[in-house]
């Protein structure tokens, strides 16, 4: 009875270690269509077959050609000139013919236009599907569609690449699968930059908050591996410039893979006291002081963090085309002033492109016994770079509160698909935050430094820089 017993426990235990694990389930044959007829990372190649040179047009997905680049782009770090400056406007979505358009537009973006109907509109311009990266990214990417498994609480069998090129399984573990393909997609090894953000009052008014930032991706080192990870994935070092009330100031991030092994480690210096504290709350809904509250810490890059908290789904079975900021060049160009580009409400539409392209749509709803502002999220993702565009969050009654968008760009010198800037929009206190803020700085972010070792961003070492 005993040996029954124990073979049934054993039994028991091995049934729900396999519910707690999703394979990739992707087959040798499924991946061999990366790179074939579908992008190195997993986007369906082809265009949709309608004119690339109208508003309903997606182009077939070629990345982007260097000898796109401009000229006038001649050393790192510099800001980057549009090489698309000559593409006209081809459509405007505004309050008067939203209706038209509204399959196309995420809920927020239709929200933005009822809150702002005078003002904020969309600027529609041909696609240019330039999401692109090296070689041996997408080499890594194409082991990982065969190796990476999605785990109760993080992902194993990836290092260096899209974690999951090819979505697979049952819904849920496809929603999270492409919420780590965001989490985890390519932005360089290291990259150094500076930059500011403001917090938009409703009369427009505003005061910069300005940074220097490092941040090494040490899941795309290519000198590590995933053993060597040690569930690191990211080192994150910000140091305050500016205001001087505030200058001095510094955080330090480790943020780990599996955040219920080890959850994300956060230090702040305090450049009044010079000391350095543990920040054991720099999570989920906590605010950020820098954005008057108008972001918390998962909203940054959009959504960052353990996904522990919400059920995920995929709303639709496939990804559906829409409009979504993309190639946003002109609004990190120095030309640019801040007080041109910061208006009330919104940034200005002016300086702001938006195109066409296939995106995934994830909702995240609240579990049941978790706390958190935001209800339920929905996640509008692009398929060529996993890069989320668009995001609706909606309180606890289930009312639409705010709305963020990402502005997307390539910076071609890499390459790599990020963000110009970042918009937190709270649509009943007509206030937003804008994060990545580089027009007046004097250079852009900068890829080329080598990445420091370990130490660099151990916390000691924060209070000896920060001295």
């Amino acid at each position: 009875m005993l040996k029954k017993l124990t073979f049934m426990g054993s039994a028991l235990a091995l049934t729900l270690a396999a519910a707690s694990v999703s394979h990739a389930s992707v087959s040798a044959q499924e991946a061999a269509q990366l790179g074939n007829s579908l992008t190195p990372f997993g986007a369906v190649k082809q265009g949709n077959g309608k004119d690339p040179s109208s508003p309903e047009g997606i182009p077939a997905w070629t990345g982007f050609d260097k000898s796109q680049i401009p000229a006038s782009y001649t050393r790192p770090g510099q800001h980057h000139p549009d090489p698309f400056a000559s593409d006209s406007v081809l459509l405007t979505i505004d309050a008067n013919n939203v209706g038209q358009y509204a399959a196309k537009l995420p809920t927020g973006v239709k929200a933005m236009m009822e809150t702002y109907p005078d003002t904020f509109k969309i600027n529609v311009y041909p696609s240019r599907r330039t999401t692109s990266a090296p070689q041996w990214v997408y080499d890594n990417t194409k082991k990982n569609a065969t190796n990476a498994n999605l785990g109760a609480t993080g992902v194993t069998g990836a290092f260096g690449g899209i974690p999951f090129p090819i979505l697979s399984g049952n819904n849920e573990q496809k929603a999270l699968q492409a919420i780590w393909n965001h989490i985890l997609r390519w932005r360089g090894i290291y990259v150094v930059r500076r930059a500011s953000e403001v917090a938009v009052q409703r009369n427009g008014s505003y005061s910069l908050v300005t940074s220097q930032q490092e941040v090494y991706f040490r899941y795309y080192d290519p000198q590590l591996s995933e053993e060597k990870l040690d569930n690191i994935i990211f080192y994150y070092l910000s140091f305050t410039m500016a205001p001087a009330r505030l200058a001095g100031g510094a955080v330090l991030v480790h943020e780990t893979l599996d955040q219920q092994k080890l959850p994300r480690q956060a230090w702040g210096y305090n450049a009044g006291t010079r000391r350095v504290q543990r920040s054991p709350n720099l999570a989920y809904d906590t605010p950020i002081a820098a954005s008057d509250g108008l972001r918390t810490a998962d909203d940054t890059d959009m959504y960052n963090g353990s996904p522990d908290r919400y059920n995920w789904r995929m709303v639709n079975d496939q990804p559906v085309e829409m409009y979504i900021p993309y190639n946003n060049y002109r609004l990190a160009d120095p030309s640019v002033k801040y007080s041109d580009l910061l208006l009330p409400g919104h940034i200005n539409p002016e300086y702001a492109r938006w195109e066409l392209h296939r995106v995934w749509v994830v909702e995240a709803t609240l579990k049941e016994g978790q706390r958190h502002i935001y209800a339920r999220r929905t996640f509008y993702i692009d398929a060529d770079s996993w890069q989320i565009a668009a995001i609706d969050q909606y309180d606890s009654r289930g009312d639409l509160w705010r709305v963020s968008l990402a502005y997307i760009k390539n910076y071609y010198e890499v390459p790599t698909q990020w963000t110009a800037l970042d918009t937190f929009h709270d649509l009943r206190a007509r206030r937003y935050h804008v994060q990545l803020l580089s027009n007046e700085e004097p250079s852009s972010l900068d890829f080329t430094q080598p990445a420091p070792g370990d130490q660099y961003f151990h916390p000691a070492a924060l209070r000896r820089r920060g001295r």
